[in-house]
């Protein structure tokens, strides 16, 4: 029996050295998953010198083509005048608060002739503020959201205006439709295994208009999957901070989310597993979290979410199985958590909040309405110093819900619209 044992360690050991020798005299496979590509950019002395967004976008343009690597960009302010098209495998990596991506300021027409769907041009009444390179966005005041496109000029005659994707919608003159040139500074349609690291965003607010969060953001991915933003501060941005549509697992990590004019961070349209640590999110117009629709088993942790002019978390249609926890929800000028009024199929189930500290926040601290099931509230410290406004607020339609083992300081601990 000693024999066999022996022969089998001696055979063993014969066919694993080879395997190991071939993984070290031949890694093409291993390196061919991870390229090394690298290059830098700067004001001077880097490998691609300038100062705006078509140096940045030259950069990941060749990283990409040739399978991924790292775009290093140096210190100074980049003039944005298109968004940063990331591409996948590609990790930009600023040198921190001092690498500055700046919205140029907006301008406006509105179209002569009705834009219509499919589209891949516009007719404007005043082509003098577009250029060719220029991102532009075009709406009217009935197609919002999802129905509008965010494009790049590709080339004019006159106030014809050729675009680099098709109309999503008609837009039509009687609904006032226009052409504005806001866009994500930084932006990532249709890419995965991406990275923004160490750099900062800045959105002239002051300067520029409005664009809704479907489309636009101081970063914004649709079918972006696996991208994670690492270290990068968001700030004055006329919109949403952060957004995130159709994209999976994607992560938001030791992040700055502050003074822009629409929400915080703000996932949705199904985007699953997503994972929010680490973050400041504080003083924007709008919610801080927002968990829009079908968003599934997210991770929100650690992060504080303060004096937003809307509610720190909002969470609704068909928002579940998702884990909020050890984040502080603190000032914020319309309440703390909210569960969005829906219907029992739309209504957003299982959601856990575990160890967060929610502090005197408007109306209400935590506020579960909608038709929700299996809500968990746990271990949570609520705090409110307003005789009026309880710590915990259950809506009429609400199903089942556990509250347990929190430690609440409030006049009204609970208020129960369901006994009522």
């Amino acid at each position: 029996m000693k024999a066999i044992l022996a022969l089998a360690a001696v055979f063993l050991a014969a066919t694993t050295l080879p395997a190991q020798h071939a993984r070290r005299a031949y890694p093409e496979n291993d390196l061919l998953a991870r390229p090394g590509i690298r290059i830098t950019v700067g004001h001077s002395g880097a490998d691609l010198n300038g100062t705006d967004n078509r140096v940045l976008q030259a950069a990941v343009d060749y990283v990409g083509q040739l399978g991924g690597g790292v775009v290093e960009i140096g210190p100074g302010e980049y003039l944005m005048r298109d968004s940063l098209h990331l591409r996948s495998g590609v990790t930009i990596r600023g040198s921190g608060k001092t690498t500055v991506l700046k919205k140029a300021p907006s301008k406006r027409s509105l179209l002569a002739a009705d834009g219509d769907f499919g589209e891949e041009a516009i007719t404007v009444a005043d082509p003098d503020q577009f250029n060719i390179g220029d991102g532009v966005y075009i709406a009217t005041k009935r197609v919002h959201g999802f129905h509008t496109i965010c494009a790049t000029v590709l080339n004019k005659r006159d106030n014809y205006v050729t675009l680099s994707r098709p109309l999503n919608a008609d837009c039509m003159m009687a609904d006032a439709a226009f052409a504005a040139t806001v866009f994500p500074v930084i932006s990532a349609y249709h890419v995965r295994d991406f990275r923004i690291e160490k750099l900062a965003i800045h959105g002239d607010r002051e300067s520029n208009e409005l664009i809704d969060g479907c489309r636009g953001a101081g970063i914004f991915f649709y079918q972006g999957d696996a991208g994670v933003i690492d270290g990068v501060i968001v700030r004055y941005y006329n919109g949403d901070g952060i957004s995130f549509q159709q994209s999976n697992d994607v992560k938001v990590l030791n992040s700055i989310v502050e003074n822009c004019a629409g929400g915080g961070i703000h996932p949705g349209s199904g985007s699953q597993r997503s994972v929010v640590a680490d973050c400041l999110v504080r003083g924007n117009g709008r919610d801080g979290f927002f968990f829009c629709w079908r968003v599934r088993d997210a991770v929100v942790e650690r992060n504080l979410f303060a004096d937003n002019g809307g509610v720190g978390i909002s969470i609704g249609h068909k928002d579940s199985d998702n884990l909020i926890r050890e984040n502080t929800v603190k000032g914020n000028q319309s309440g703390g958590v909210h569960w969005r009024r829906e219907t029992e199929p739309m209504s957003g189930h299982r959601n856990r909040l575990f160890g967060n500290t929610v502090l005197n926040n408007g109306r209400f601290q935590l506020f579960i309405d909608g038709e929700t099931e299996g809500t968990v509230i746990r271990s949570n410290r609520i705090e409110s110093a307003v005789a009026e406004i309880p710590a915990i607020r259950i809506g009429a339609g609400t199903r089942s819900v556990t509250i347990e083992k929190n430690q609440i300081k409030a006049d009204r601990e609970l208020v129960d619209e369901r006994k009522q």
